[in-house]
């Protein structure tokens, strides 16, 4: 009787496991829904933060090939000092996000500079760069606990261009007038000595999470 007594127990406990189980299943399911919410809210907010850092990508580059043809380097170098500024102001007025570009070294040393999670962006970037991952796969999204609440932050990395040495080349091959034209707007400047294809920084982009 004791061994029957035993095997019916033990079938009581098998046939409840399927049940508690279940429960179990149950009291999960909310949590799994966040978390599939969570991730599609990410992956929404990455999609925006590509497209207006592409509309960034995109103003920038008509304007500077505007400039280069209508007067080279110099003045070139009037539209990222004063249009570059006016595009992403204008920009954050119309998107509600935080839109910005920093260096791996800046020109003016009152813009551009990374904060301490931009370096860290930036520096994985570049090991990535080393790996051999392409420039244009180079983005990173992220919410960021900060001190008045959570942060959606995205960064996007920026490669020089053929036509970015002009300005942004090694300085014994920069024509004598952009020489004297950066020397004289930017006495500090340390984004030069790039080659093409070397990272030059970021779009960095932010919104606030509610």
């Amino acid at each position: 009787m004791r061994h029957v007594g035993e095997h019916r127990t033990t079938s009581r406990r098998t046939r409840g496991r399927p049940l508690a189980h279940g429960l179990l299943a149950l009291a999960l399911l909310p949590f799994a829904a966040n978390l599939v919410l969570a991730d599609t809210a990410m992956d929404e907010l990455e999609a925006e933060a590509m497209t207006i850092s592409g509309q960034l990508a995109e103003q920038l580059t008509d304007a500077l090939q505007e400039a280069m043809q209508r007067g080279g380097p110099p003045e070139a170098i009037s539209v990222c000092r004063d249009l570059a500024p006016q595009l992403k102001a204008e920009l954050s007025r119309s998107t509600g996000w935080r839109v910005t570009r920093v260096g791996t070294r800046v020109r003016n040393p009152l813009l551009g500079r990374p904060d301490a999670w931009e370096q860290t962006v930036l520096s994985d970037f570049q090991q990535q760069l080393d790996e051999g991952r392409a420039m244009t796969e180079l983005r990173h999204a992220e919410r960021v606990a900060e001190p008045d609440g959570e942060v959606f932050r995205f960064m996007r990395g920026i490669g020089t261009q053929d036509a970015c040495l002009a300005c942004h080349g090694e300085r014994q091959d920069r024509h004598a007038d952009t020489f004297k034209v950066l020397g004289e707007l930017y006495p500090h400047d340390q984004a030069v000595d790039y080659r093409a294809g070397d990272l030059r920084g970021a779009f960095s982009i932010s919104r606030a999470l509610e």
